[in-house]
C-alpha cells in the first residue's frame, strides 16, 4: 500500500514538472511529442457562439441536424455571408452570425436537398436520412445590411396570445430565410405602465387606458386606447416576461429585436398632472378617440422618455433599433413644429440609447419631408411599405437621401387571399439597389399578418441574398420542386398557373389581392369584405382553378407532405372563393329582373358553396378559429378577463370595435376564411339576407332592413366553442371543390 502511494506521488511529480516545463521552456512539448515555438499564437477564439443556431436547427430538423457542422466566422465590412460545402452526411456551414448560419442551412435545404420549410407548411418528411453532398461550395453574401420583418399590426392580426414556443419557431423560420431584424411589440405596454406611474397616474387608471393585447398595435400607433379592457396586472407582467424572452432569443441568434420607441403618447389629463407639459389632442381615428400627444419640444417630454427607456431596458434588455411613427394616419400637429418635434424625439432616444437607429414606416405620407428635415437622417431607417404598390417612386428624392428598405405589404388584416405583386420584385429591387446614389439599405417584409402565402415570404426574403435580379418564372419552377420534396410536372404546372395569376398582380394601385365576398356584409352590390380591399379580381380566376386541377394530379408519394396538404386546401379555398365574384352579380340580375326561380337556383349554389367552404377549411389546422379563441382565453387572470380577451380577438376579426368604428369602415377588415367564421357567421348572415330577398320577391314587398352590426356584435360577444383539431379529408374535399366548379361552369 505504502509503495503504491509513493509510486503515484512520483508520477504526479513528473507530470507537474512536465507541465511547468511546457509552460516556461523555449521549446514546449506539442501533443505529438515535437516542439513548437514559444511565440505560437493561442487558440483562435470563435467569432460567436454557434450553440443557439444548432439548437434552432435541432428544433427544425431533429435527427438530421447532427449532420451539420456550424462554423462561426467573423463579419467583415462587406456584411453577412455564408458558405456551404461538404460530402454526403457531412455538411459544413460557415456564417457570420448564428442567424446567418441558419440562413446557410436554409439555403442548403432549399437548393441542394430540395425540401422546403415554409411559413406555413414543409416537406421535411421527404428529406433523406443521409443528407446529399454539396456540389462544390455554395456561397452567398447579403446585398443589404437590414433584413427587417414584421408590421406594427402583426401581433394583432397574427395572434396576440401565442406562446413562446410559437414565437420561437417564427424566429427560427425568419433566421432560416436570412432575416436579421424583427419588430417586438409583445409586452410594449409595460414601460408605459411603469413609467407613467411616476407622472401622476395610478395603476388602475393605466390598466383602464391600455387596450387588450389584440388591439394594442393601434394604441402604440396612437390611434386608440382602452378597448376591451381593463387589463390585469397579471396580464401585463406575463406579456412583459414573454416579450423579454422573445428579445433574448433574437439576441442569442445575433438578430436585432426592434423595440417600440417613445414619441409622446400620454393618457388623458397629463398636462394637468404635470406642470409645464403641453399636450395636443389628436381627435379621431376611424371614430376612435385618439390618445393625446405630449409635445416633444416641451420640458416634460425628456423626463418621461428617459423613464420609459429606463424601464424598457431593465425589463427587455438593450437594442440599437427603435420603431415609432409620429402623427400616424392623420395625427394632428396642433401648431407644433414637426421638424423640431422629430429632432427632440431623436435626441431623447440618443440620450438613452446612444447610436440607436430610428425606424419609421413608409406609408401614405409618412415620413414627411418636414419630419425628416429635423433629424439626423443617417440614423434613420425607413421601412417602405409600398415599394411594390406604386409605379414611378423615387425614394431618394422623396425622402431626401434617407436610408430605406425595399418593402412589401402583401396582405391587410390577415386575409386568407392568395397572391402578391411578386413579378416586379426581382427586377425593381435590383434596379433600386444599383442605381447611382441609391440609399436602399435593406428589405422589409411587412404583411399585416404572417403565416399565410408561404411563397411570398420565401421569394421576398431571397431578394437580399441573390447577386442579381431574380427570374420569377425560374424561381417558381424551383419552388414547385422543393415545396413537396420532389420534382413533378403537375406540381410545376400548378405553380406556373399560380405564378401567372395571383402571384403576378401588377403595381399601380394595389399591393394585395382581392378579399372574399363570401366574408362581406350581405349586399347585392358587395365587391369587398374590407372597405379598403381591391373591389375587383386582380387576376384571371381560371389560373387558380387550373392550379387546383394540377395539384390534385400530384402523385401520392408527394401528397404526404404538410406543405402539400396546406397548399391544396388553400388553393381549393381560393378557387371556390373566386366563384363568389361570379355568382353574386348573377344573383343581383335575377333579383332585379324579378326572376324568382332563377334567383333561388343561384342562391342554392351560393349556399352550397359556402357550406362546402366551411367543410374545406375545417380540414386544416391553419384555418381553424378554435385555437385563436382558446389561446386568448388562456391568458385571462379570471373568468371576467377571459371573456374580455375572447371578445378582443373575436371583435378584431369582425366588428373590430364598437358601432362607430365598425360602421366607419373597420368592420370585416381582418376577414378570413376560417372554420367557425365561415360556418357560424358568414354563411348564416348571407342565408338570412337571401331569405329576406326571397320573401320580398315572392310577396312583392321591400326587403326588411337588418342591423348587421348588432348581428356581428352578438357573435363577437358570444362564447361558443369551436374545434381545435381539423376534421375531414383535405384531398377529398379539394376534389369536391374541383367537381363543383366544373359542374357550375357547364350549367
Amino acid at each position: 500500500m505504502g509503495s503504491r502511494l509513493i509510486l503515484r506521488c512520483r508520477h504526479v511529480l513528473v507530470l507537474v514538472v512536465l507541465v511547468v516545463a511546457a509552460a516556461v521552456a523555449p521549446g514546449a512539448l506539442s501533443p505529438g511529442g515535437g516542439a513548437v515555438s514559444a511565440a505560437a499564437a493561442p487558440p483562435a477564439v470563435p467569432a460567436f457562439d454557434a450553440a443557439p443556431a444548432r439548437a434552432s436547427l435541432e428544433r427544425l430538423l431533429s435527427s438530421q441536424a447532427r449532420q451539420f457542422t456550424l462554423v462561426p466566422v467573423a463579419r467583415t465590412e462587406s456584411g453577412d455571408r455564408f458558405e456551404v460545402s461538404g460530402t454526403a452526411g457531412r455538411i459544413q456551414v460557415r456564417g457570420t452570425s448564428p442567424a446567418t448560419l441558419l440562413a446557410g442551412a436554409g439555403w442548403y435545404l432549399e437548393r441542394v436537398a430540395k425540401v422546403d420549410i415554409g411559413w406555413p407548411g414543409d416537406s421535411l418528411g421527404r428529406l433523406p436520412a443521409v443528407l446529399p453532398a454539396v456540389p462544390g461550395t455554395l456561397t452567398r453574401s447579403a446585398s443589404v445590411p437590414h433584413r427587417y420583418a414584421l408590421n406594427d399590426t402583426d401581433e394583432g392580426y397574427s395572434g396576440a396570445y401565442r406562446d413562446f414556443e410559437t414565437y420561437r419557431r417564427d424566429i427560427d423560420l425568419m433566421a432560416l430565410h436570412g432575416v436579421n431584424e424583427v419588430f417586438v411589440p409583445t409586452g410594449a405596454e409595460y414601460p408605459y405602465y411603469r413609467a407613467l406611474q411616476e407622472f401622476g397616474y395610478s395603476a388602475a387608471e393605466l390598466r383602464d387606458w391600455i387596450p387588450a393585447p389584440g388591439h394594442q398595435a393601434w394604441w402604440l400607433l396612437q390611434n386608440i386606447s382602452g378597448f376591451a379592457g381593463p387589463v390585469s396586472e397579471q396580464l401585463i407582467e406575463a406579456r412583459a416576461a414573454l416579450g423579454a424572452r422573445i428579445a433574448r432569443q433574437l439576441r442569442s441568434l445575433g438578430m436585432t429585436p426592434v423595440l417600440p420607441g417613445y414619441f409622446g403618447t400620454v393618457p388623458p389629463g397629463f398636462a394637468e398632472r404635470n406642470p409645464g407639459a403641453v399636450t395636443v389632442p389628436q381627435g379621431k381615428w376611424v371614430e376612435f378617440d385618439r390618445p393625446d400627444w405630449l409635445n416633444p419640444t416641451g420640458p416634460v417630454f425628456d423626463r418621461l422618455a428617459a423613464a420609459y427607456y429606463r424601464v424598457q431596458r431593465e425589463r427587455f434588455g438593450d437594442s440599437d433599433m427603435f420603431k415609432m411613427d409620429l402623427l400616424h394616419e392623420g395625427g394632428a400637429a396642433g401648431g407644433v413644429d414637426v421638424a423640431a418635434a422629430a429632432g427632440a424625439v431623436q435626441r431623447a432616444l440618443e440620450a438613452s440609447r446612444p447610436g440607436a437607429t430610428w425606424v419609421l414606416l413608409g406609408w401614405q405620407r409618412n415620413p414627411t419631408p418636414k419630419l425628416l428635415s429635423g433629424v439626423d437622417r443617417d440614423r434613420v431607417l425607413i421601412v417602405d411599405g409600398v415599394s411594390d404598390r406604386y409605379n414611378g417612386l423615387d425614394r431618394e428624392k422623396q425622402w431626401n437621401s434617407t436610408p430605406y428598405a425595399f418593402g412589401t405589404i402583401p396582405n391587410f388584416g390577415g386575409h386568407t387571399s392568395i397572391g402578391a405583386n411578386t413579378a416586379l420584385w426581382g427586377e425593381r429591387f435590383h434596379t433600386w439597389l444599383t442605381k447611382p446614389g441609391s440609399k436602399l439599405r435593406g428589405i422589409a417584409y411587412l404583411p399585416e399578418a404572417t403565416g399565410g402565402n408561404p411563397a411570398v415570404f420565401d421569394l421576398f426574403t431571397a431578394l437580399a441574398w441573390e447577386p442579381g435580379p431574380v427570374d420569377q418564372r425560374a424561381w417558381f419552377g424551383d419552388y414547385a420542386a422543393r415545396r413537396y420534396g420532389g420534382a413533378d410536372p403537375h406540381a410545376a404546372a400548378a405553380w406556373e398557373q399560380l405564378r401567372l395569376g395571383p402571384y403576378s398582380t401588377p403595381a399601380g394601385t394595389w399591393g394585395d389581392p382581392q378579399d372574399s365576398v363570401f366574408a362581406a356584409r350581405p349586399s347585392l352590390t358587395a365587391t369587398t369584405a374590407a372597405l379598403w380591399s381591391p373591389p375587383f379580381a386582380r387576376y384571371d380566376a381560371a389560373t387558380v382553378e387550373r392550379a387546383l386541377s394540377e395539384l390534385l394530379r400530384v402523385p401520392p408519394a408527394l401528397r404526404t407532405t404538410d406543405a402539400y396538404r396546406y397548399d391544396l386546401v388553400d388553393v381549393a379555398r381560393q378557387a371556390l372563393t373566386n366563384r363568389g365574384r361570379v355568382l353574386l352579380p348573377r344573383i343581383k340580375t335575377a333579383y332585379d329582373a324579378g326572376e324568382l326561380e332563377r334567383f333561388r337556383a343561384l342562391v342554392r349554389e351560393w349556399n352550397a358553396d359556402t357550406e362546402l367552404l366551411g367543410r374545406l377549411v375545417g380540414s386544416d389546422r391553419r384555418f381553424l378559429l378554435g385555437p385563436w379563441l382558446e389561446s386568448a382565453r388562456s391568458w385571462g387572470a379570471d373568468p371576467a378577463e377571459r371573456d374580455r380577451l375572447e371578445y378582443d380577438v373575436r371583435s378584431i376579426l369582425t366588428t373590430w370595435g364598437g358601432r362607430g368604428p365598425s360602421e366607419g369602415g373597420l368592420r370585416d377588415y381582418a376577414n378570413r376564411e376560417w372554420d367557425g367564421l365561415v360556418r357560424d357567421l358568414y354563411a348564416p348572415r348571407w342565408a338570412a339576407y337571401f331569405e329576406g330577398l326571397d320573401t320580398a320577391l315572392a310577396t312583392g314587398t321591400a326587403p326588411a332592413d337588418v342591423d348587421w352590426f348588432a348581428t356581428d356584435d352578438a357573435w363577437a360577444r358570444s362564447h361558443r366553442r369551436y374545434p381545435t383539431a381539423p376534421a375531414g379529408d383535405p384531398y377529398a374535399l379539394a376534389a369536391e371543390v374541383r367537381d363543383a366548379l366544373a359542374a357550375a361552369s357547364t350549367a
